[in-house]
């Protein structure tokens, strides 16, 4: 199993986000997360990544503990974070950008293979390398946001809310680009509000409701279930 996570307890001050998480993505998976505004999806991903520390339980990446390391350590091991809302450098160029993904590597010849490969998924960036990334479009800085995640190199990238404020167009192209992700062999947890498009992209999902898994399953039983039907999927 790549990723395995064992009765994981988050609090913020007082209110428990996470109330004993347990789940598992394996090798070349998709793992979607759903779940109602403060489920605790944002926070499972901040605690896989390290940005919030969790009070109790266990994160095991590759055979490794790694509850309690620092994000740059788990970044280095092959995990990363594309936050909602990006969070790319708006006054840096896009290739800027892009290298800001490698400052934990030393092997210029990979970097460079890796640019060109990020530029193939994506040319619309080697158009534009030269720009700032504040002057693209929101599609593009998702473009260039998941550009900048795969210069780091990983095993496993944690995806939070990727299509939010995208047009019906971007959103099929952000899936697309999620499965041929996949398809080279980097494993993805998906936390999405579409729920339609979670689904018929990931392997496998996850429900949460305050802080609980709730639900888990293949993709195909859970757009079958009769709850995931009626909150999530409209009816």
């Amino acid at each position: 199993m790549l990723l395995d996570i064992k009765d994981l307890w988050v609090r913020y001050d007082l209110v428990e986000a996470l109330k004993g998480v347990s789940m598992s993505v394996a090798d070349e998976q998709i793992v979607t997360l759903l779940g109602a505004n403060g489920a605790g999806k944002t926070t499972t991903l901040k605690a896989i990544s390290g940005l919030k520390a969790p009070i109790s339980g266990e994160i095991w990446f590759h055979g490794e503990r790694i509850d309690g390391w620092l994000p740059h350590e788990i970044v280095k091991r092959g995990i990363a974070h594309i936050p909602e809302g990006r969070r790319i450098f708006p006054d840096m160029t896009v290739i800027d950008n892009l290298l800001m993904g490698t400052h934990l590597r030393r092997d210029l010849a990979g970097i460079k293979e890796d640019l060109e490969d990020v530029y193939a998924h994506f040319p619309i960036l080697r158009e534009r390398r030269y720009q700032l990334g504040g002057s693209l479009s929101g599609g593009e800085q998702q473009m260039l946001a998941t550009g900048r995640a795969l210069m780091s190199s990983p095993k496993l990238i944690l995806m939070d809310e990727p299509t939010l404020g995208l047009s019906p167009l971007m959103v099929r192209e952000i899936r697309r680009i999620v499965g041929t992700i996949n398809k080279n062999g980097v494993s993805i947890i998906l936390v999405e509000q579409n729920a339609k498009m979670a689904l018929r992209t990931a392997h496998r999902g996850y429900v949460l409701m305050t802080g609980k898994v709730m639900l888990e399953g293949d993709s195909r039983q859970l757009m079958n279930n009769d709850q995931v039907k009626k909150f999530y999927l409209g009816g």
